[in-house]
């Protein structure tokens, strides 16, 4: 036990210094405030910057408005969207535009950011005019001097990751603390870190590598959340550390924004695996992969609270008043953590209540607790065996369409089907076909005038009976896009379109049943 506490100590007590030296650091910043001030000097890089969009037509429009803005010679940069699977017109806003190199992905379905982003890397990878990449999400907002000082920063660092501006007029309660907690970590952590030189985590939404180091990898990682911070350890790995710079600021969108941050299992994970690693000669790397065991405010107080009472009454390694003195300085230290955070004192309020926030949220996902709460809802886990498919789709919500997804289920020869939008879930009840699981999620978000725009919702679609108990195909009866189609397109009932047109209530998903039962 003894060991053990000793042990503790060690840990927390460096991690105190750690956090001491982040907070000095950080009250200068005129590093950044000098490169920014001069960024219009610079040597102007090649840039490719890469959009990537999936139903953002209001702001990929501003952001495009946004780059025809920009102060960095016209000819120093291109710009390629990428329109992942769009059904909201988004190509309409490049029709005779010859400025936006446009690749629409269509007719596969949504195939993501990572691999969209894959393929045009692939196309671009022998063209030597190319510089540097900048990837920037269509969700974004940025400003007329945003590529200069991207450029700027191109002369300091080779990979670098921006920070991202949350409004948080436009957030409940719970993602107001988020978002000033997400704030807090880029203005004092990420921003601190970078400082001291040390290696940042990639960030997809706003990303600027150099062409050579995408050649010498092979590829970007932009799966999720997870994935950026493994592929932010290979590039510490090859020498190529990603930086942070707090000057590339985007502005986004909150409609549709998720707040994202590695799981502990995973950081735990990729720590263990870089172990046989650590004393190698490469301290970046050292240190970025020592960085994925931070404690976080829970573990801290707890550990100080335990070793403050255990050198109090008994013998310990150090006396009781050097454990008090370096529990002050971790105070202290989170004081002058916030002098240079520029965070308002609303947001301080709503930083405050972060710790109740992330125990409430790893209480709510302990498993126990999670098996207790499905039991009270009457939600299985699912079992191994079970199948499932994920779908990206639209609901339409007044003048507003939201990006969700549907998780199509199919266990012990029932079918359910998950409707999410951000962290809300709606599971309905299991049933024998698909198609009834589909009439129930419609008729209950029709209860709360959402519309779902899928194929098998929309009055051109026609269901084709084929003799299987789901019976998830189906016919296109429109004449969009190719009217010079001999017969109607073939299509799946999550499929959607841009000509998408609402069917009367039940109509369609009851001709479907029908249909069904003739053919029984």
């Amino acid at each position: 036990m003894e060991l053990i506490l000793d042990v503790l100590y060690i840990f927390i007590a460096l991690y105190t210094l750690y956090f001491l030296g982040l907070s000095l650091r950080n009250l200068s910043d005129k590093k950044f405030a000098k490169e920014k001030k001069y960024s219009q000097y610079e040597e102007k890089d090649n840039l490719a910057v890469v959009i990537y969009a999936h139903n953002n037509k209001k702001t990929l429009a501003n952001l495009i408005r946004e780059i025809k803005s920009q102060d960095y010679p016209i000819n120093n940069f291109r710009v390629f969207a990428i329109l992942d699977n769009c059904t909201d017109g988004s190509q309409e806003l490049f029709a005779d535009d010859n400025f936006i190199h446009v690749i629409d992905v269509k007719g596969v379905g949504t195939i993501g950011k990572d691999q969209a982003i894959s393929i045009l890397l692939e196309q671009l990878s022998h063209d030597d005019l190319i510089d540097s990449y900048v990837f920037i999400d269509a969700d974004r907002s940025i400003a007329s001097d945003f590529l200069s000082t991207v450029n700027a920063a191109l002369t300091n660092a080779h990979v670098i990751s921006g920070e991202t501006i949350i409004d948080l007029r436009n957030l409940g309660p719970i993602d107001r603390i988020k978002a000033a907690y997400q704030k807090y970590h880029m203005n004092f952590m990420r921003k601190a870190r970078s400082l001291f030189g040390l290696a940042a985590q990639a960030d997809s939404g706003v990303f600027i590598i150099k062409q050579e180091i995408v050649k010498q990898i092979g590829d970007v990682d932009f799966k999720d959340i997870d994935s950026e911070l493994k592929y932010s350890l290979l590039l510490s790995k090859i020498k190529c550390k990603c930086t942070y710079n707090p000057n590339i600021q985007t502005i986004v969108d909150t409609t549709n924004y998720m707040f994202r941050k590695p799981r502990l299992s995973k950081r735990l994970d990729l720590f263990k695996n870089c172990i046989p690693e650590l004393f190698s000669k490469n301290f970046v790397f050292t240190e970025h992969a020592i960085s994925l065991i931070y404690p976080n405010i829970w573990f801290l107080m707890i550990g100080y609270a335990i070793i403050l009472k255990h050198s109090l009454y008994y013998h310990f390694m150090v006396d009781f008043k050097i454990v008090l003195l370096s529990f002050i300085t971790l105070i202290i230290a989170f004081g002058l953590s916030l002098i240079n955070a520029k965070l308002t004192i609303k947001e301080i309020g709503y930083l405050s209540l972060y710790p109740l926030y992330s125990l409430c949220h790893l209480i709510n996902n302990f498993p126990l607790i999670r098996m207790i709460k499905n039991k009270i809802k009457g939600v299985e886990d699912l079992p191994k065996d079970t199948e499932k498919m994920v779908v990206d789709v639209v609901v339409t919500a007044g003048n507003k369409d939201l990006n969700c997804k549907l998780e199509f289920i199919s266990e012990k020869g029932l079918c359910k089907i998950r409707f999410i939008f951000k962290n809300k879930k709606f599971t309905t009840s299991s049933h024998i076909r698909m198609i009834d699981a589909l009439q129930e999620l419609k008729m209950k978000l029709d209860d709360y005038g959402f519309i779902l725009r899928i194929c098998s919702c929309c009055s051109c679609y026609k269901p084709c009976v084929d003799g299987s108990t789901n019976m998830l195909k189906g016919i296109c009866m429109s004449d969009y896009p190719a009217p010079s189609l001999g017969e109607p397109k073939n299509t799946l009932i999550w499929n959607t379109c841009t000509n998408f047109t609402p069917a009367k209530l039940n109509n369609i998903i009851s001709e479907m049943i029908n249909q069904g039962e003739k053919e029984e």
